[in-house]
């Protein structure tokens, strides 16, 4: 047998594919793995900002295209750059352990001190830092991992807000200056976890050796949450879930018109994650609505 594993060019997202074909290698030596990479949309463009040239769904449109055409079996994302509405016919057939969900501060090479202005490449970072430093500057930055770091070195930037596990994964956990507690900047939903996305008909039973039923749990509730919000790539809508002894808790950012965050939480079974993190979203957008009257 052999897969053909699609991945994001950029070196994060091939070390990303590669965690995940030395899953599968470990599991099922008798299966011939393969990588293919390409370049996205979304990398491509790099001058304008996400949401003004369609969305996170940018960075999937070429290896859709390569499961739907056969070229691909498998395809490895960062859970928190999926789209929240997935095409049917290439459902996610596996989620792997999560690595640090939280966002990270990074300095220039050489500087101790933290100035303006801040990249960041969200919304919803961006408003959770003007609630931490009111005072500095954010500005919004585009490129992988390694092009943001050049940039900010170069001086086009005081500081850089990335996520923790993409620093961690290049072996770049030496340039964090900072970790941001879940409760200083609440994640994107799925941060820290990697999605495995597959061809329809592919048996995916070899894939059990990476799904991790915690990971998959938090990411499906995490996911419930923005989607039920209508959250998207310009949403700074967020949701961060733990479980622990059968009970899973979400907690949300919600942002109403004005730009006025709201955070709450639920807990519950966590074998209905997905419904507590819909009737979170829900309570969460009446009270917003609330507050506007």
């Amino acid at each position: 047998m052999k897969l053909t594993i699609g991945s994001r060019e950029s070196r994060l997202a091939v070390i990303q594919a590669e965690l995940v074909m030395d899953a599968i290698a470990r599991a099922h030596p008798e299966i011939e793995l393969q990588l293919l990479t390409m370049k996205t949309t979304g990398d491509r463009i790099l001058d304008r900002p996400l949401d003004k040239i369609g969305g996170k769904g940018l960075f999937v449109r070429e290896l859709d295209a390569a499961l739907r055409e056969g070229r691909a079996d498998l395809s490895v994302h960062s859970c928190k750059d999926l789209p929240m509405d997935l095409p049917p016919d290439l459902p996610l057939a596996a989620f792997t352990r999560r690595e640090d969900p939280r966002d990270a501060l990074v300095l220039p090479l050489g500087t101790a001190e933290l100035r303006g202005p801040i990249g960041c490449s969200s919304l919803r970072r961006r408003l959770q830092l003007k609630e931490l430093f009111p005072d500095i500057e954010t500005a919004p930055i585009r490129g992988n991992v390694l092009t943001r770091l050049r940039k900010l070195d170069s001086g086009e930037y005081g500081a850089l807000v990335l996520a923790a596990a993409g620093l961690k994964r290049l072996g770049l956990e030496g340039r964090i200056s900072r970790y941001f507690s879940v409760e200083e900047i609440l994640p994107a939903a799925g941060q820290g976890i990697l999605a495995v996305q597959r061809r329809a008909g592919l048996d995916s039973s070899v894939l059990e050796c990476l799904r991790e039923r915690n990971a998959e749990d938090c990411a499906l509730a995490e996911r419930a949450f923005v989607r039920a919000l209508d959250g998207g790539c310009s949403s700074p809508v967020a949701a961060h879930a733990v479980t622990e002894d059968g009970v899973i808790t979400i907690t949300g950012l919600y942002v109403d018109g004005a730009e006025r965050m709201s955070r709450d939480h639920v807990s519950g079974p966590r074998s209905q994650g997905e419904e507590l993190a819909r009737e979170l979203a829900r309570r969460m957008k009446e009270a917003a609505v609330c507050r506007e009257k």
